[in-house]
């Protein structure tokens, strides 16, 4: 999802002005029938997606080591949590950002078959993402990864697979108002769009503007091709690791990129929101070509990087689905950390409370929960 946090604004994480002020109302005010509701929409999603996607659930790491690079590098600025065992000075274990990479080593590890995936119940840390309504630096997601054949990879296997996902979503929608009385809104049908075309038609839109013009329009959409550079130099509109998802293989509409994120408008916040980032992943020529385009060849000697070019990593699709942030889509919240135990601004969680809206285990103590430790 493009960035809109406003750095300069010391209160740039607060939920949009309509929000605030009373302009929004939680739709939960006991806290723990909001936990029995958080676990009724993971546990429907869990299982809808294990179902339409052909996945099974697999455990999953909390930490990797850094020579292996099994992590994750997103945008490949961003700085891990790490840390080095007591006993084992120089040794550098980190917490992953995502388990792009690991859950395509699990296919491997697992022997799983093509047209069958793995999904885990993935929680991290992301120390450098911005912390407002919609981010947090705590990551919960339901990280998924299915083996495909060489022939799938085309833009046609992404859409059958991104409808698989959709219907997962809405089903859960559909199941969570039913049970909690809260009014549906997903459509039934999902539209595609794609980068390059939103480019031409919107040249001097930001990402953030296109991705709102085509979601307040169509509810839903999976906008296809993030990664990349225009031919400008700037970024054709996300940024995406040269490892994992596939940002440059030509499509038949002779835009570029076999990924994409999966966005929704959200009438709460009456704005674009980002619930999932899939894609077919790198093969062995891809992946040298982006690494090469990312100016980062060194990276073809770490573990991960030597066993997909010599053929042992399976040919895969895959993408992770935010927990917390679907679960805020699907409750009708306005800020993330009403549905997930994170940290924010101390000030901003002052004012929030104030206005009644209260994050889930913050705002209760006199104490500043920003102060630094002794």
């Amino acid at each position: 999802m493009a960035c809109t946090l406003d750095r300069t604004n010391p209160l740039g994480g607060l939920p949009p002005k309509h929000c605030m002020g009373g302009g929004y109302t939680p739709v939960f005010t006991d806290r723990l029938l909001l936990e029995e509701a958080l676990l009724f929409c993971k546990t429907q999603l869990e299982d809808n997606l294990k179902e339409n996607v052909n996945l099974v659930r697999v455990s999953a790491p909390l930490f990797v080591t850094r020579a292996s690079g099994f992590n994750d590098n997103l945008n490949g600025t961003e700085r891990p949590a790490t840390f080095e065992p007591r006993d084992f000075p120089g040794v550098h274990l980190e917490v992953p950002f995502s388990l792009a990479k690991w859950k395509r080593w699990a296919l491997h590890y697992y022997k799983v078959e093509a047209g069958r995936g793995i999904v885990t119940d993935f929680r991290g840390l992301r120390c450098d993402d911005d912390v407002d309504f919609t981010h947090s630096l705590y990551v919960d997601q339901f990280d998924w990864e299915k083996h495909i054949k060489q022939e799938d990879r085309n833009v046609e296997y992404l859409k059958t697979t991104v409808l698989a996902i959709y219907k997962a979503l809405y089903d859960t929608e559909q199941a969570v108002c039913k049970k909690y009385g809260i009014e549906p809104y997903l459509p039934e049908e999902l539209t595609f769009a794609t980068s390059d075309d939103m480019i031409k038609e919107h040249p001097h839109a930001t990402p953030k503007e296109r991705e709102n013009i085509l979601c307040k329009k169509h509810k839903a959409v999976f906008f296809i091709g993030i990664g990349g550079m225009k031919e400008d130099g700037q970024l054709r509109h996300d940024g995406r690791a040269p490892d994992y998802d596939d940002w440059v293989t030509e499509r038949p509409d002779g835009g570029h990129g076999l990924n994409g994120d999966l966005l929704l408008w959200n009438p709460i916040l009456k704005q674009s929101f980002e619930i999932s980032s899939m894609g077919i992943r790198v093969n062995p020529e891809v992946l040298l070509k982006q690494l090469d385009l990312c100016n980062v060849p060194e990276r073809k000697q770490f573990v991960w990087h030597k066993m997909l070019l010599d053929g042992t990593l399976p040919q895969t699709i895959g993408g992770g689905i935010g927990q917390s942030r679907t679960c805020q889509f699907l409750l009708r919240a306005c800020h993330i950390g009403e549905v997930q135990h994170g940290w924010y601004n101390p000030k901003e969680v002052d004012i929030l409370k104030k206005d009644g809206i209260n994050l889930l285990g913050l705002g209760e103590f006199d104490a500043d929960p920003s102060a630094k430790s002794s």
